[in-house]
C-alpha cells in the first residue's frame, strides 16, 4: 500500500529521471571516447593486374570487379566517409576481413589450381543467386549493382576460367 502511494505521489519520478540522465550522459561519454579508437585499415596493394591477366578478364569486366568486388575482396579498400565513426568502422573492418577470408583477388597467385577453380565456381553461384555484391554494400554504392549484361558477362567469364583451371589441374569438380 505504501509503495503504491509513493508511486502515485510522483516521489519516484525525480529519482528515475536522475538515473536516466546519468545513463544517457555515460553513453554519450562512452561514444565520444570510442571515437579515439580506430581499427587498422585495409590499405595494402590490391595487385589486381596479375589476376586480370591470368583470368583474361575483359576491360569491361575489370571495371565491374573494381567497382563491385574489390573493396571487400582485395588488400585495398576505398573507405566511405562513415568509416571515421566508431562503431561503424569496426563493423566495416569485420565485413572486409570476412570478405577477404572467402576470396582475396590480391593473393590470387597463392591459390592452388583447384582452389582457383572452386573460387570461380563460387563467383558464378554468388552472382547468379544475387548474393554478391551484398545488399548492404549496394545500398550505398549504387554503381556496384550489376545489370543483367554485367551479370551474364561475369558468370560466363567465371565458368570459362573454372573449366580452364580444372583442365590445367587435371581434375574435375564432381559436385
Amino acid at each position: 500500500m505504501f509503495i503504491l502511494e509513493v508511486v502515485k505521489s510522483n516521489l519516484i519520478k525525480p529519482i528515475f529521471m536522475k538515473i536516466l540522465k546519468k545513463i544517457v550522459f555515460g553513453l554519450i561519454v562512452l561514444v565520444l571516447l570510442a571515437q579515439f579508437y580506430s581499427p587498422e585499415k585495409n590499405l595494402g596493394n590490391s595487385n589486381l593486374e596479375t589476376f586480370f591477366k591470368e583470368t583474361n578478364a575483359p576491360v569491361s569486366l575489370q571495371v565491374v570487379i573494381k567497382t563491385s568486388c574489390t573493396d571487400c575482396h582485395s588488400n585495398h579498400t576505398k573507405y566511405p566517409w562513415y568509416n571515421n565513426i566508431t562503431p561503424l568502422n569496426i563493423w566495416l573492418k569485420d565485413h572486409v576481413d570476412e570478405g577477404k577470408s572467402h576470396l582475396n583477388f590480391s593473393v590470387w597467385n597463392d591459390y592452388s589450381l583447384k582452389r582457383k577453380a572452386h573460387k570461380m565456381e563460387e563467383i558464378m553461384e554468388e552472382v547468379q543467386e544475387g548474393e554478391m555484391p551484398l545488399n548492404s554494400y549496394t545500398w550505398i554504392h549504387k554503381d556496384a549493382v550489376l545489370n543483367s549484361q554485367q551479370l551474364n558477362e561475369m558468370v560466363s567469364w567465371a565458368k570459362e576460367n573454372k573449366m580452364k583451371y580444372e583442365l590445367q589441374g587435371g581434375f574435375e569438380d564432381n559436385d
